[in-house]
């Protein structure tokens, strides 16, 4: 699969949920996709390769932002600035 394809699929993986959990994403990445598309990371947990991170970012760039302490993607509120990927 390609990067691409890994990020439409981690966009599909959310199904009607309103967030996408990145340590659930990755395993399912790892089963379905590949290993070559994750990678341990600093602190040896699994994490998504840029590569792919890009193309999601690129597919979701309007409609999700990053919950940095809960690890996850959420759809975007109109409390979320425009252009703004991180939450606050």
């Amino acid at each position: 699969m390609t990067p691409r394809e890994v990020a439409e699929f981690m966009l599909a993986s959310q199904g009607d949920k309103k967030w996408l959990d990145q340590e659930v994403v990755v395993m399912k990445i790892r089963k379905e996709c590949g290993e070559e598309h994750t990678y341990r990371n600093g602190n040896g947990n699994w994490a998504i390769s840029k590569q792919v991170l890009a193309e999601f970012r690129k597919l979701t760039a309007d409609s999700h932002v990053w919950e940095r302490g809960d690890r996850a993607w959420r759809l975007r509120t109109e409390r979320d600035p425009p252009g703004k990927r991180q939450a606050e």
